[in-house]
């Protein structure tokens, strides 16, 4: 099954992220294009609901996902967590920080897509929302160095046409991650700028994260053979 975490900032006057409805839309279509349960999640966004609340969130709903999946037709041994944008920061963050785990909220893989893993002086407006306005406090507040040590195989995209700082960030995760004990992610470079809608949508060419996600899921499925 795939859980969709999908929201373009960490701060918004609601309760909600502000991503436009057709991209998890498209995203939800895809899954169920290849027989899996799809799920959205949202999470609540700062100043009312400063860090961690995105990943506790994310903890959240994983961990609802497990107990009720079943009623769905899922299997909570196959949970492929992706994160897009905000949403990709607190999916990396969850993976990095097992303080914000609950019970049974790990997932089988992730996918982060055009996400902001470790803020810094740049921050905007909107990340220091989140984040506080100590930059002295960021590092620990960052997906890294505990995303370095997880097991959970990880699918690393970003779009060519993201703002350089996005693009910069992904490499950044990516360098790291390959230098870290466990293993390089995949990565995907997509040549469109369009984000999520088109990277998942049925008209999606080889500029796509289709098939790369549906090798994730392939894989995780082996594992389960006997």
């Amino acid at each position: 099954m795939l859980l969709f975490v999908a929201g373009e900032n960490f701060a918004g006057e609601s309760g909600n992220s502000d991503i436009p409805v057709p991209v998890p839309d498209q995203a939800l279509c895809f899954a169920a294009r290849h027989g899996m349960v799809g799920v959205r999640v949202s999470y609540r966004l700062a100043p009312a609901y400063p860090w961690p609340a995105g990943a506790k969130d994310v903890a959240a709903a994983i961990s609802w996902v497990n107990e009720n999946i079943d009623l769905f037709g899922g299997n909570p041994n196959e949970i492929v967590a992706v994160g897009y944008s905000a949403g990709a920061f607190h999916v990396a963050s969850l993976l990095a920080h097992p303080e914000f785990q609950e019970r049974d909220s790990g997932v089988a893989g992730a996918v982060l897509m055009s996400g902001i893993y470790h803020p810094g002086a740049d921050a905007s407006a909107a990340e220091k929302s989140y984040f506080g306005a100590d930059a002295s406090k960021y590092d620990q507040r960052s997906a890294f160095p505990g995303i370095l040590n997880v097991e959970t195989p990880i699918l690393l995209a970003w779009s060519a046409l993201d703002p350089p700082r996005l693009v910069a960030q992904g490499e950044q995760l990516k360098q790291r991650l390959c230098n870290s004990p466990t293993r390089c992610p995949r990565t995907t470079v997509l040549k469109s700028g369009t984000g999520l809608s088109s990277a998942f949508g049925p008209d999606a060419s080889s500029d796509s994260l289709a098939e790369p996600t549906l090798e994730l899921v392939r894989e995780i499925e082996a594992r389960g053979l006997p």
